[in-house]
């Protein structure tokens, strides 16, 4: 049946929110993240209403299986259950009753009542599950079966942080009438915006309605625009017809809206739009969608533009995760990483490596951030063997293929569709160093990467797709010029193959410091120190730092302390050097050793804290002389809930120390607390022979905490996870890893000496008279031995040596190889190395230095 569409345009007077409308059935919304009780492990029959889950322990959301976590290298795969009881009445039997998630690691099964409502697969994009067809009156019973193991048909198949199981992001009861707005069902862009260069643009709004009933419909849209004042600055509205158990798009677009605030980092103005679904004069459904005017362009020779203007951006790569909550932190957690960026001087976060939670992208939103949206297609060093988190970035089974190929492609729509209506996204990156797979899946993988860019461009022709990490492979493989914007990690800035590539570039990660807080007051620019190259490139649209916070990696120590930033939140002093440079705030004055007498609590506020989970406090003491001057001691201290609701991590206490994983360094020491009750807290730091501290917070929006009445959170001991089984066979670590030389030859780059392809080879400039070869393994290693291969017309004596820092280096052996000869050192004692250095001090007798193939053999060092 051919469908009519009528718009009626009419005076914005005519159309305010509500105004014909009797109000009887509009949409609720409803925060679940209190009360579940939680068990690690299966359990048959857990999804059963009547199961007795008495002996589980209470939790609140978000919810983590490694919680109390604090950036060990292991953590707990496999599965673990969540239960929760709600009450339904009459009136939501009528309804339509849907559980919104926005993150769970990484395959859950949601039951409803004993039956199965949905399976969702992949951990960091949210999902919707209708639960209508299994409710009933009274009591019901969800229950939640999560599972974090390694799967070969799940994206990612392989990273270097870890992935850590569990509910960990909000959850949601969402009662909605049987036609509604479908779930982030409004796609809000400003089409004329750059036409008209900002100032002045149209509107349009494209909804869906789901129609859930088995009657056909005539339905209204009705679409207001509010600026960040809330008045209606435009409006429209649209009848269209909807089929019985269909879904039906409404498209509108408003009038030209003059002098319009435009959305920049340093004036993130917001707009929003209201839509209003009607049957007749009765509201069914309405929904609030931020939005803001700001256009992008990209060029391969200009860099990037915003809003018309040249714009080089200044960023950092950003995990998730932080101390002790793990990959469980709240939405006030959130906006706190993204303030710590901003008020370095930082415009730009790149979402490493996968989506992050809505309330990420509506802090970068807020606070004026660029946001670099990518998906967890990613691979890392490592052994590519199945069953690890070094596994190939693409299946190598044939079994596996199109569960991977579908599941990735699903990840990315569902990343764009919750993602799309944020200003601050100004692009989609479909990967991060996918080239870390096994060499005959390469083409595949460049097959899925086009398949990607194609289904970001379908989905949303607004914004570029960018293929992350794409400094490998090298040669006629290259990936890099797959996507509309290359993002290059590591030497990929320095490699002449991808200097000007032809399409817009940015190093999206650059730096890799290794430092225990405090550090040095330095910036970390690795990379991209050679030739000044931090000042940036006429052609390159922006950099990224890597990286912004510590971070729990299945690498350890080496991968996981390369942040500016502390997992515990504090800043290091390099943060302190970008915020002078970028933010032009001066350091602060040092604290220094002294006699302590005294400590100091901060609190990041202390009223107004929801207990529903989304929000939460952050606890900063300090140890103080008599004087009140910060030290740098750093004695054991405790913080403690004297009295009212909140917990931390560990419990209703934690205690931290200068040589534990809780740790206390440079006199500072920093926590979370949250609540899942209303009420007064007191919170208390102690130290024995030191003057305590106190601080006093109210938590808000949810029942009362009652002294022994109220749940009470267990102790939860912080233990470093030990797995049943330890691999202990050597690892190989070298191909495809970041190179770095004195200099090189045109056609001979130092990546050549780390592809894979003995064919291939570094060799130095014709001038280069003591020439050096470097190889990065990402990654502090128990080296057993070192192997390398030289081409043929080679002859030359060398020396290898190690460092863990690219600073302090260590002779390990003296080497000479002649024509044809590979080479080899095996170390009587393992040595610990991240980078590997051939010297090649002088060349005499006509013969050039160049090297072939570089292996390291050797396992990653605990922390």
């Amino acid at each position: 049946m051919k469908q009519v569409v009528w718009i009626c345009w009419c005076w914005l007077s005519c159309i305010t929110l509500g105004v014909q409308a009797k109000k009887t059935d509009n949409r609720e919304v409803v925060n679940l993240n209190r009360e579940w009780t939680y068990q690690r492990g299966d359990y048959p029959g857990a999804e059963q209403a009547d199961y007795d889950d008495s002996g589980w322990e209470h939790v609140g959301l978000p919810h983590s299986f490694s919680i109390p976590y604090f950036m060990w290298k292991d953590f707990y795969t496999g599965y673990g259950w969540y239960r929760k009881t709600i009450v339904l009445d009459k009136a939501d039997l009528k309804r339509e009753i849907f559980l919104e998630f926005d993150g769970v690691f990484q395959v859950a099964e949601v039951y409803m009542n004993g039956r199965l409502a949905a399976t969702h697969k992949g951990g960091y994009t949210g999902f919707n599950v209708r639960l209508t067809p299994y409710m009933r009156k009274g009591e019901n019973q969800i229950a939640v079966r999560v599972d974090n193991s390694w799967r070969g048909d799940v994206a990612p198949r392989g990273g270097e942080h870890v992935f850590s199981g569990g509910i960990y992001r909000n959850v949601r009861l969402v009662k909605k009438n049987p036609v509604h707005i479908d779930w982030y069902g409004t796609f809000v862009t400003t089409p004329t915006l750059a036409a008209h260069k900002g100032r002045s643009s149209s509107v349009r709004v494209q909804t869906d309605v789901r129609n859930l009933t088995d009657q056909v419909g005539t339905y209204e849209l009705q679409i207001q625009v509010l600026d960040e004042n809330r008045r209606v600055v435009s409006g429209q509205r649209a009848v269209r017809r909807v089929e019985a158990q269909s879904m039906a798009r409404f498209d509108l677009s408003t009038d030209e809206i003059e002098g319009v605030a435009l959305w920049h980092p340093s004036h993130p103005h917001l707009y929003s739009v209201v839509c209003s679904l009607y049957k007749g004069r009765k509201l069914l459904d309405s929904e609030e969608v931020a939005f803001g005017f700001r256009w992008f362009e990209w060029t391969a020779d200009k860099g990037f533009f915003l809003n018309g203007e040249h714009f080089f951006f200044r960023g950092a790569n950003v995990h998730q995760d932080q101390a002790g909550w793990g990959d469980a932190v709240t939405e006030e957690a959130m906006r706190r990483d993204v303030r710590m960026m901003k008020e370095a001087g930082f415009d730009m976060i790149r979402g490493s490596h996968y989506p992050h939670a809505p309330a990420f992208a509506e802090a970068c939103d807020r606070e004026g951030m660029l946001f670099w949206s990518e998906t967890p297609f990613w691979g890392t060093a490592g052994p590519k063997k199945d069953g690890s988190w070094t596994a190939s970035a693409y299946p190598v089974k044939e079994s596996d293929v199109a569960g991977f190929e579908s599941n990735v492609l699903a990840q990315l729509e569902e990343m764009i569709r919750i993602h799309r209506n944020h200003p601050s996204v100004f692009v989609w990156s479909v990967s991060n160093e996918p080239f870390f797979t096994d060499g005959k899946t390469i083409p595949a993988v460049k097959a899925l990467l086009k398949k990607m860019v194609d289904t970001a461009h379908r989905l949303d022709p607004t914004r570029m797709a960018a293929v992350g990490g794409a400094q490998r492979p090298l040669g006629d493989d290259r990936i890099d010029k797959i996507g509309d914007v290359a993002g290059y990690n590591g030497d990929g800035a320095n490699i002449a193959d991808f200097q000007q590539p032809g399409i817009p570039s940015v190093v999206t990660e650059y730096g890799s410091t290794l430092a225990e807080r405090p550090g040095k007051y330095m910036a970390g620019w690795g990379d991209l120190g050679r030739d000044e190259g931090w000042k940036g490139r006429e052609w390159r649209s922006g950099q990224a730092i890597w990286c912004g916070f510590d971070h729990g990696s299945i690498f350890g120590e080496s991968m996981a302390r390369l942040g500016i930033v502390d997992y515990f939140r504090l800043p290091k002093r390099s943060w302190y050097w970008y915020r002078n440079e970028y933010g032009h705030r001066l350091p602060p004055s040092w604290p220094q050793e002294g006699v302590s007498a005294r400590l100091r609590l901060e609190a990041s506020k202390t009223g107004g804290i929801l207990a529903d989970g989304t929000d939460d406090v952050q606890l900063v003491l300090t140890v103080l002389d008599k004087e009140g001057r910060e030290l740098s001691n750093s004695p054991d201290v405790t913080l403690s809930v004297i009295s009212g609701p909140g917990e931390f991590p560990t419990g209703r206490s934690i205690t931290f120390s200068a040589d534990s994983d809780i740790r206390i360094a440079d006199g500072k020491a920093a926590m979370a607390l949250r609540s899942y009750y209303a009420g007064r807290t007191v919170v208390e730091a102690s130290s024995s022979g030191l003057e305590s501290a106190r601080v006093q917070l109210e938590f808000t929006g949810a029942p009362e905490y009652e002294e022994g009445k109220s749940v009470q959170v267990l102790s939860r001991p912080y233990v470093r996870f030990t797995p049943g089984h330890v691999e202990s066979v050597l690892q190989v670590y070298g191909p495809d890893s970041p190179t770095f030389a004195s200099s090189s030859s045109e056609g001979h780059s130092p990546g050549f000496a780390a592809d894979g392809d003995r064919k291939t080879y570094w060799k130095p400039a014709e001038s280069d008279a003591s020439s050096y070869l470097t190889l990065d393994v990402e990654r502090t290693l128990e080296v057993h031995a070192v192997k390398a291969q030289f081409p043929l017309e080679t002859c030359q004596s060398f020396k290898v040596e190690f460092s863990v820092d690219n600073v302090e280096w260590v002779l390990v052996s003296d080497g000479v190889v002649t024509e044809g000869t590979s080479w080899e050192k095996t170390l009587a004692h393992p040595q610990k190395a991240r980078f590997v250095r051939f010297s090649f001090p002088s060349e005499g007798n006509g013969q050039r230095s160049a090297v072939a193939e570089i292996e390291v053999h050797g396992k990653v060092g605990a922390r």
